[in-house]
């Protein structure tokens, strides 16, 4: 739908225009109209229909858009097929440079109060962060990306809310990053608004943060749901997505094969769309898979694939996530040095507020290859360091199993008091699990 200018702006564009092709308000008018009403609508006193308006347009020889906005005419679709541009720049996995091309056209639409595109721009812009490791930037893209969309229906303003949802996950911020998502599949729910790319994105996205706050059962939930959602979304990206997320439920669940299948079918979708940076998350994923059945040198490969893949492309924060998880594999394999090296890589570009969840997990791996190295006094530092980060972000997924790591540790250090605080928090975690404090479940659509 156009937004036209108020009716002061199109009056004087109206007289400038019929002054420019010497026309009067009596030729202007005819057949449909009268020279008092030209007159009014010139002074700005009278709201043209939409019927007026392209009358007028046809009488000056000019496009309806351009009279009601007074936009060159195709300015908009020009600047679709640009921004379509940025995405696939993006999607090769060249962040760098689509955030200069998303910044750009940013500026022209604004220039041009082009409202859907700057939306559309400012997404770009937000997922941009997203693989840059920008967080901070990427949630302040999404939260303009909102706004701008602010009168549209609540589908419409998924991605952005999505957007800001991931932001908040990537940073630590587990408990209001599902707030958003919950939030928002009540609202589309029980309000009736059955838009089953909308739904699809937010049950794919929903399951990481479940899966890390230890709510398997939630997560598996939304997992069913996103599947049968499936045959009726046709945008292949986000299938692909979907498929990538389901594997983790399934891992969890112990069906390695079908957390295996979900992953090729996810690579070949983005291999189809030359999704550089997601295909890598996909080698990340089976390496992850590889690595829980036991495979590690299959793991390796993976990993070490998508960590150069990711490198090349600048993905700063998803870079040292794989890392985590490759140092992990390395050290079951035996190269412990290899792995600590990595990881304090890792940790000089991972923060609290940028990649909490894979920081605690660098820190967590490092206490146990000091631990193995009989290096106690590290061991309880990384541990110690590893278990706020992890309460900080209400991660209790994995919480209670570093309490009892520590409780082992100060047990045998012989600090048995200090062993039993450590198991009681972790039974706390343990006994109140995410699915327990998250609060009712969102409500279901009607599948």
């Amino acid at each position: 739908m156009v937004r036209r200018d108020d009716p002061e702006v199109i009056g004087r564009r109206v007289q400038q225009l019929r002054h420019e092709r010497g026309l009067t308000q009596r030729q202007l008018a005819e057949p449909a109209y009268t020279p008092a009403y030209i007159s009014t609508l010139e002074a700005g006193r009278v709201r043209p229909s939409d019927d007026a308006l392209r009358h007028l347009a046809d009488r000056l020889g000019v496009a309806y858009d351009e009279l009601a906005t007074g936009r060159p005419a195709h300015l908009a679709t020009e600047l679709r097929l640009r921004l379509t541009g940025a995405q696939r720049t993006l999607a090769t996995g060249e962040s760098e440079e689509a955030a200069e091309q998303y910044a750009q056209l940013l500026a022209e639409a604004e220039s041009h109060g082009l409202v859907d595109e700057e939306a559309i721009a400012l997404l770009g812009l937000g997922e941009c962060g997203l693989d840059t490791g920008d967080l901070s930037a990427a949630r302040m893209y999404f939260e303009r990306a909102e706004q701008r969309l602010a009168d549209e229906p609540l589908p419409s303003r998924v991605p952005a809310i999505r957007g800001r949802a991931v932001a908040h996950y990537l940073t630590g911020e587990l408990r209001y990053a599902v707030y958003l998502l919950e939030s928002t599949l009540d609202e589309l729910n029980r309000g009736g608004l059955h838009d089953p790319d909308a739904l699809l994105l937010l049950y794919a996205s929903a399951i990481g943060p479940y899966m890390d706050m230890g709510a398997h059962a939630r997560a598996a939930q939304a997992a069913e749901l996103a599947l049968a959602l499936a045959p009726q979304v046709a945008d292949p990206a986000l299938l692909a997505r979907m498929h990538r997320s389901v594997a983790r439920t399934l891992i969890a669940e112990g069906k390695v094969a079908e957390a295996d299948a979900s992953l090729a079918k996810a690579a070949d979708l983005y291999r189809q769309l030359q999704f550089r940076t997601e295909l890598a998350n996909c080698h990340w994923m089976r390496g992850y898979v590889y690595a829980q059945d036991g495979e590690l040198e299959r793991a390796e490969v993976e990993l070490r694939q998508a960590l150069a893949m990711l490198t090349a492309k600048r993905a700063a924060l998803y870079s040292s996530q794989v890392a985590v998880e490759l140092a992990d594999v390395l050290h079951k394999r035996g190269k412990s040095d290899e792995a600590a090296t990595l990881l304090h890589d890792v940790l000089s570009d991972l923060s609290s507020e940028r990649g909490a969840l894979h920081s605690a997990a660098a820190h967590r791996l490092l206490g146990i290859i000091a631990e193995d190295a009989r290096d106690t006094d590290a061991a309880e530092e990384h541990y110690v360091r590893a278990l706020s980060l992890l309460e900080r972000a209400g991660a209790a997924g994995d919480l209670a199993d570093l309490c009892r790591m520590l409780g082992d540790l100060l047990r045998r250090t012989g600090r048995v008091e200090a062993a039993l605080d450590a198991y009681r928090t972790g039974l706390g975690h343990r006994t109140a699990p995410g699915t327990t404090t998250l609060g009712p479940a969102p409500a279901q659509p009607p599948l």
